[in-house]
């Protein structure tokens, strides 16, 4: 296939001493008629190239299927209102329920699929005032960052003059008295550049409704330090307000506070303090009993702990402990109704354990089988806590458990015709180069055997300590139903065993997770599960990068690559909207330290001409204002210059997405068939016709 040459320019600088080329740095400018018809010409041959595959129309018939079934999130109360979002099934966009009481129809409250004709706006953000008669509301447009919020009457499904603009990153949180809320925003970024300008300064304000957005009250700001993330969140008695600030992605956070006084008439003006602040770990609200703050933290713990510390005291020294640490990585805490709802990883999948506001434990509850449970939030008074339940043959379900009881009951099942039954999910572990034990889940339909021929997509994230864990997604069982294995690598860097497991893939560690993934496709092969040509690797984000580097560093490992909205340019991550908030995990190639590490494994920098990589197919969004669209771009020039081999190197570009938060069911849909038809060719899976 004839791939359209990228213009290669002359620009190259000298960094810390190195001459770095960067030949296709015009691409860095999404907006010039150069790199639209760049766009244009890659996409013909992209689409061209996708529509000639026999199973292209097979993946996208079998995920339409799989997509159209009614779902349901977790519902959750304000006042004596309900509220959850709900979709039919190939609804673009979740839309909003509200009812009197959880288990009834409700009444339809808020439709984004009625604000643009093609589902490119979503609902980014929910927030209901303390009486449940107010709904602050977040809109985000071609997957976007960018939030819109504004303020709608449960009774009337009116909205108020209210409107807020450049939000990112934050929610609502309502005085108690139902006046106001706290809110996070940068300032306005310079016209046409906010898709690329960096984000800094984030500020905390106070909205009282009816006032213009100029009016609202600045709160808390910092501008020593331009780099912190903001987050506001208000105690269920309206006493407190804390303020989270982290450096960007960096786990380790500061705690602030205020005190509101009495709660019907909060003073917003309240003087806002140090309570935890020294960034010496991390913390994470949990709820309150009176000035008592209960927190979730790895200062002392490197698997998690839960503390207290009175709204009064300042620093770690204040602290006392309510849970201990367990041999197990404390993912997540929750309360309701006098109750903390622990949520634990065992090897990447949870346990939840119940304790007082005291720390005296109450029991596990018992889930239904190997998953991913997350929810248990609600108010001090509650009877029920809701939950949420997923495995990766079976799409999310809503629990109901009695708080005094402990017992669970099916609440709401999403309506998918399909047999969990059929599937089966093991997990097995790779030695990674150093030794260390990599767990993999790998997922396929039962009976299916070890021939040493099964195709493999393979994926895994490996950063940020985010932590991966099983769930559901329509992909993986349209793989699964033609014979492919999922498999899913839990690697270093994420959070799935604590903080030393992500310390052990960052910075200067972060060669360890690209080679643990490369231990876990060579473990595939020699555990008699299939060969390296018919391995596909995926991922995205920060797990396009591990893509990226693996593409780069190992091709002859694998038979397809598929990096999605990659971190593919190493060194000049840091330059666009939020990507200096990831020096935390990556380091700063300012530094001469960084750089060099940088350097090292930088996918865009380690492609070398003349290799023979295997197929690839970039995907990326124009609108995509988190890890910047140019990162793919000048990848997929790079790669197709570099390219010796037959297997085709190609990107696919869609117009008016973003990053993957809110994008449209259809759009969705349409992707991931190309994806998946296009590892299928590239691993020579038999085509849909010659299959039985």
């Amino acid at each position: 296939m004839l791939v359209p040459p990228t213009r290669r320019g002359d620009c190259a600088e000298t960094l810390h001493g190195v001459r770095v080329e960067d030949p296709y740095r015009w691409l860095e400018d999404g907006a010039s008629a150069e790199t639209r018809q760049w766009v244009t010409d890659q996409n013909a041959v992209t689409f061209d190239y996708l529509a000639s595959l026999p199973w292209r129309q097979r993946m996208r018939s079998r995920l339409t299927a799989l997509w159209s079934y009614e779902r349901f999130s977790r519902p959750f109360r304000a006042g004596r209102r309900w509220f959850w979002l709900h979709n039919e099934g190939l609804q673009n966009q979740d839309v909003l329920f509200t009812a009197p009481r959880p288990d009834t129809t409700g009444r339809l409250l808020l439709d984004p699929n009625a604000v643009s004709t093609d589902g490119t706006v979503a609902l980014s953000g929910l927030s209901a005032s303390p009486d449940g008669s107010l709904m602050a509301y977040a809109l985000s447009s071609a997957g976007s960052d960018w939030q819109e919020w504004r303020v709608r009457r449960t009774d009337t499904g009116e909205d108020l003059p209210d409107l807020l603009c450049w939000a990112k990153f934050t929610d609502a949180a309502w005085t108690r008295d139902g006046k106001g809320f706290f809110y996070a925003r940068f300032d306005e970024p310079v016209e046409g550049q906010e898709f690329q300008q960096q984000s800094l300064n984030h500020k905390v304000y106070y909205h009282r409704l009816g006032d213009e957005q100029a009016q609202d009250l600045l709160v808390y700001s910092r501008p020593d330090q331009p780099e912190w993330y903001m987050g506001a969140y208000v105690t269920e008695d309206g006493r407190y307000l804390l303020i989270d600030a982290s450096r960007g992605t960096d786990p380790e956070n500061r705690v602030f506070v205020a005190d509101l006084g009495t709660p019907t008439q909060p003073d917003v003006r309240a003087e806002v303090r140090p309570l935890l602040a020294e960034g010496d770990a991390q913390y994470g609200f949990i709820t309150n009993a009176g000035s008592r703050l209960i927190f979730t933290t790895d200062l002392g713990a490197p698997l998690g702990r839960i503390v207290a510390i009175d709204a009064a005291a300042e620093g770690a020294a204040g602290l006392s402990e309510v849970v201990a640490e367990c041999g197990e990585t404390l993912e997540w805490a929750a309360s309701a109704g006098g109750r903390i709802y622990a949520g634990y990883l065992h090897d990447a999948h949870t346990a939840v354990w119940v304790y007082t506001l005291t720390g005296w434990p109450r029991g596990e509850v018992v889930l239904p089988g190997i998953g991913s449970a997350s929810g248990f939030g609600g108010h001090a008074g509650d009877k029920t806590a809701y939950y949420s339940y997923s495995s990766f043959a079976q799409p999310a379900a809503v629990y109901a458990l009695d708080i005094a009881t402990g017992v669970s009951r099916l609440f709401r099942q999403p309506g998918l015709d399909l047999d969990p039954d059929q599937y089966e999910t093991t997990l097995e572990f790779a030695r990674g180069k150093d030794g260390t034990r990599i767990p993999v889940f790998l997922c396929m339909r039962k009976g299916s055997e070890r021939d040493g021929r099964r195709p493999v997509y393979l994926t895994g994230y490996g950063g940020f300590r985010i932590s991966l864990q099983p769930g559901f997604h329509p992909n993986r069982p349209v793989w699964m139903d033609e014979g492919g294995i999922f498999a899913l690598a839990i690697l270093r860097g994420g959070g799935e065993y604590g903080k030393a497991w992500h310390d052990a893939g960052r910075l200067a560690n972060k060669q360890n997770v690209f080679d643990d993934f490369q231990a876990v496709a060579r473990h595939l092969v020699h555990a008699g599960w299939t060969q390296p040509e018919r391995i596909a690797i995926a991922g995205g984000s920060n797990g396009g990068l591990l893509v990226g580097a693996c593409l780069t560093q190992a091709p002859e490992l694998f038979g397809a690559a598929l990096p999605a909205v990659g971190v593919m340019d190493m060194l000049r991550f840091h330059k666009f909207t939020v990507g200096w908030g990831w020096t935390s995990d990556y380091g700063n190639p300012d530094d001469a330290e960084g750089f060099a590490t940088l350097l090292r494994y930088s996918p865009l920098h380690n492609l070398k001409p003349g290799t023979r990589y295997p197929a690839t197919l970039v995907t990326t969004s124009d609108h995509d204002d988190r890890v910047v669209p140019s990162h793919s771009f000048k990848f997929a020039a790079a790669l197709q210059a570099a390219q010796a081999g037959p297997a085709p190197t190609l990107i696919r570009i869609e117009v008016d997405a973003g990053h993957g938060a809110g994008k449209p069911i259809a759009k969705t849909i349409q992707e991931a068939a190309d994806v998946l038809a296009f590892a299928a060719e590239a691993l020579g899976m038999a085509p849909p016709e010659a299959s039985s």
